[in-house]
């Protein structure tokens, strides 16, 4: 019996195979002056938000039918196996042509290997070979994990050390089995070997090497320079070596879903914002739904901006999704980029459906405004950032919708109606998720850390900023400077783009200092109570116009174990207090404790606005 399911199993990966193209082969297939797109996604930490990604997928990958699909992989593989699930469900149980991102740092041969031959089995033909993230753990002197033997460690970067050398093993191993792409930088890679200067002609001999090694493609970093790219892209096709003159170099695009983030991962990525965008940002940053749809304006000017430059290739564009939906949805559908319906299928107006909702369970037709934004219906897009108590750039942003989709939302594979029938199925989480967010979207994972691996900046500026400190003293110094709007300007929880305290911050900037310098707990995220102000209010503020905000009052801080177990927790426990407050707290050693059940669920911002549910914005949960 396990024979013939083997032999069963090979003949049908074998047929698969054979179905799918590498996506240079898609590429070189498409009509004269036609364009395409694809999609990026990355394996949520959960799985109700890996299940409801599929959901996800389903939809976008039928109503938008992007020329392939990209899977992210984990620093050093943290998420090997996620990742392999995920990118096997969209190759072979979607169809979808796959990429399967792999990195090399920190990443031991066995990994890579792996992870390569479960990518040919499931007939995935294409492969983004990265670099990844510096092994930071290395860089600070810190121990193995939990779990790794030193000699693990000593191997894992032995082969492999940059993308380069990826690529060289994938070409040993499989020929050309493999289509390869690997990332470029339109406004030049920076790190520490180009600490003041950012330069793309600086990555040019590297980028030249890995197309010689055998890479077949190009995707670039998010940018919003659209000067910046068509320079890059002119510079590569006339360059003197040949190597770039037909090599297919996809433009990388990043939706503005908030300001917060839009800054945040614009200055990790060291992506220059153009002043003329800012500047129309800049007067509505606290209404969302502004943002977002001066976002997908800007965007969608973008793609346009790129297709008006001549080109002998298909203009191609890749989506930084972030597992979200409408706002890619809505770029892609204004951009006139969704290819024509397929054959024997039936098609709907819109790729996103926000129509009214339709009474009796029947199917809504979607429409969309005059100005190409979805029309929004009765459930809710989401609101603002929650609020720092460090910066107002925290990087501890967090978003959360007033509810998911009910189950019945989900589309069926072969049904005949719209996809997208409930507008919640493809908003309900409309803003990526921070430290406090919900574990059933899809775009919930581990975008901040505590690891030193996702410090926001190298270890030379982080002993530049902090110094060295042994002593609790020290740090306690650090603190309370940074609270009282000195040097440092920046934490590990903060980007540095903010030079001072944000106003809201400001308003409890006492009760913090209190805590940081009177006890040495050391606060890094927080926010006062708030009851019913204005959602235009300068400080409290956000959403649309004619609302009102709400919130309860927390603060996360680190404190003594020994204050903990002596002091605060009996505080907590006492009465009248443990009616009022909820805790959860993690040691040093791994333990948890908290006075809520598991299935709890705490909302701490959330508004009120007219046309339109519940909104919530922050919320707390185990």
């Amino acid at each position: 019996m396990a024979g013939s399911l083997t032999d069963f199993r090979s003949a049908t990966l074998d047929a698969h195979t054979n179905d799918m193209e590498k996506i240079t082969d898609k590429i070189a297939a498409l009509p004269h002056g036609a364009s395409f797109f694809s999609l990026e996604f990355f394996p949520p930490k959960t799985q109700i938000g890996f299940s409801n990604l599929q959901d996800r997928l389903l939809r976008m990958s039928q109503t938008l039918r992007p020329l392939f699909v990209n899977v992210t992989w984990g620093a050093g593989g943290c998420t090997a196996s996620r990742s392999l699930e995920l990118a096997e469900i969209c190759q072979r149980q979607l169809g979808l042509t796959t990429c399967l991102h792999l990195t090399c740092t920190n990443m031991r041969r066995k990994v890579v290997d792996e992870a390569l031959e479960e990518a040919k089995m499931m007939g995935i033909r294409n492969i983004l070979a990265l670099r990844g993230d510096p092994p930071r753990e290395e860089e600070y002197q810190l121990d193995p994990e939990s779990g790794q033997e030193e000699e693990e460690v000593k191997e894992n970067n032995k082969e492999f050390v940059w993308a380069i050398d990826l690529v060289r093993y994938i070409r040993r191993k499989y020929g050309d089995y493999f289509c390869i792409g690997v990332a470029t930088y339109p406004e030049g890679h920076s790190d520490e070997s180009h600490p003041q200067q950012q330069n793309f002609e600086d990555d040019l001999p590297y980028l030249i090497e890995k197309i010689k090694a055998g890479a077949n493609f190009l995707v670039t970093q998010f940018f919003f320079d659209v000067y910046a790219y068509t320079m890059f892209e002119k510079a590569l096709r006339e360059h003197n070596s040949g190597v770039f003159r037909n090599i297919p170099i996809i433009p990388g695009l990043l939706p503005i879903q908030n300001y917060q983030i839009l800054k945040r991962t614009s200055k990790l990525a060291h992506c220059r914002i153009p002043p003329g965008l800012l500047e129309t940002l800049d007067p509505i940053k606290a209404d969302d739904e502004k943002v977002k749809a001066k976002g997908i304006d800007a965007l969608c000017d973008i793609v346009n901006e790129i297709q008006a430059c001549k080109s002998a290739q298909p203009r191609g564009y890749h989506f930084y999704t972030l597992n979200l939906e409408k706002v890619v949805g809505t770029v892609i559908e204004r951009s006139n980029l969704i290819p024509p319906e397929p054959p024997q299928t039936n098609g709907h107006d819109s790729a996103i459906d926000d129509s009214p909702e339709v009474p009796n369970g029947t199917n809504g037709v979607s429409h969309l405004t005059a100005n190409g934004i979805p029309r929004i219906r009765k459930s809710s897009n989401l609101p603002s950032s929650r609020r720092p108590s460090i910066s107002s750039n925290h990087l501890t942003i967090s978003h959360r919708a007033s509810s998911p989709p009910p189950n019945n939302a989900k589309p069926a594979a072969n049904s005949n109606q719209p996809i997208t029938t409930d507008s919640r199925s493809a908003t309900w989480d409309d803003y990526p998720n921070g430290r406090f967010g919900d574990a059933r979207s899809p775009a919930f994972g581990t975008p901040i850390s505590y690891s030193p691996s996702s410090l926001p900046c190298t270890p030379a500026q982080a002993r530049t900023l902090w110094g060295e400190p042994t002593m609790a003293s020290q740090m306690t110094t650090l603190f309370t400077s940074h609270l009282s709007n000195n040097n440092p300007s920046q934490l590990p929880w903060s980007d540095g783009s903010s030079p001072s305290l944000s106003p809201e911050t400001a308003l409890i900037q006492d009760h913090l200092l209190s805590l940081t310098k009177g006890r040495q707990w050391w606060t890094i995220a927080s926010q006062p109570a708030v009851d019913g102000v204005p959602s235009t209010d300068p400080t409290h503020g956000w959403g649309p116009a004619k609302g009102f905000v709400f919130q309860k009052p927390f603060v996360e801080f680190f404190c003594p174990v020994i204050d903990w177990t002596q002091n605060l927790k009996p505080y907590l426990h006492s009465s009248p207090v443990k009616e009022q407050i909820s805790y959860y707290c993690c040691t040093p050693s791994g333990s948890f404790e908290t006075s809520e059940s598991a299935e709890a669920v705490h909302a701490v911002t959330w508004g009120s606005f007219l046309g339109k549910e519940i909104t919530t914005a922050t919320m707390v949960e185990e």
